[in-house]
């Protein structure tokens, strides 16, 4: 897994797996922001992201999901998105009890962005959070293959670890810049192998369940995503927007982006619009918290 500067490793179990997380060490922060990474990637793809954060004094963690990164399991298979969900919950309760008082946001990317969704949805959960982000969503996808689909939900049963070859997207341009394009699909940790079954039926059965559940959602929420994604549907981001009945909301929408915004030529300026939110969640010029590393 790869370091923030200055950042802490560490490691806490699940009644089912090992997840490796990573903090970073900050002696005065106004909040922590923990970031939870999209689908085959890992949380090590977020360290600009995270030093743009400590640069603006916000403490960040991260953590791998089941199957990624330095996490326990076969690499690029979830057997389900909810185990996902309920490790989100236990690492957000684990920091929230390291940094009582310090406001806390949660942030997803892609399929992340759907278990951090539904994670902030659990009332135990929402209580311990300031807000959450979320960054090409996935809300609404289009199966990896015409015939997950159809078969998915019984053959994920049957068979959960068979791949589809014809659902491989190595090389789909999810960045206008090629050099992120050229790390990304070099990155050993990135998994780039065809989908396997459950993982794209967990993958479809989670943005089911959101989509059935926008006027539900009272969590306070910044949801970003590019028009021109393939990956993700954009509309059903101005869905949730729409229907959601958070009183402190916003979306912004980047004409012509792709789906990994962190990722794009203009990434500086969508970290600042992230960090701006917060602040604006917080309050314009909040006071300082202390916590003594």
């Amino acid at each position: 897994m790869y370091c923030f500067t200055y950042c802490a490793f560490f490691s806490y179990s699940t009644p089912y797996f090992t997840i490796k997380a990573q903090g970073q060490l900050l002696c005065d922060f106004r909040g922590i922001l923990i970031i939870i990474h999209g689908l085959n990637e890992h949380s090590g793809r977020y360290a600009h992201f995270a030093k743009q954060l400590t640069s603006c004094d916000f403490g960040v963690y991260a953590m791998d999901w089941i199957g990624h990164g330095g996490s326990d399991g076969l690499h690029g298979y979830v057997p389900s998105l909810d185990l996902v969900v309920a490790d989100t919950g236990v690492f957000l309760e684990k920091i929230r009890t390291e940094h009582p008082g310090v406001p806390c946001f949660l942030f997803g990317h892609s399929t992340g962005g759907a278990v951090v969704l539904k994670a902030a949805s659990c009332p135990q959960n929402e209580g311990m959070l300031d807000g959450i982000v979320l960054t090409s969503p996935a809300l609404r996808v289009k199966p990896a293959h015409p015939i997950v689909g159809a078969v998915a939900p019984i053959f994920s049963l049957v068979a959960p670890k068979f791949q589809f070859k014809g659902a491989n997207k190595k090389g789909i341009p999810v960045s206008r810049d090629p050099a992120a394009l050229l790390a990304k699909y070099n990155d050993p940790l990135v998994y780039t192998g065809p989908i396997r079954v459950r993982t794209g039926h967990e993958i479809l059965r989670i943005s089911s369940y959101l989509m059935r559940n926008f006027k539900s959602v009272t969590v306070p929420f910044f949801v970003l995503h590019g028009t021109a994604d393939t990956v993700t549907d954009p509309r059903a981001s101005q869905e949730l927007y729409n229907e959601a009945v958070s009183e402190f909301k916003d979306i912004r929408l980047y004409d012509g982006f792709l789906h990994d915004l962190l990722f794009e030529p203009e990434r500086e300026d969508v970290a600042q619009d992230i960090i701006r939110w917060m602040e604006k969640r917080l309050g314009a010029k909040p006071g300082w918290l202390h916590f003594q590393g």
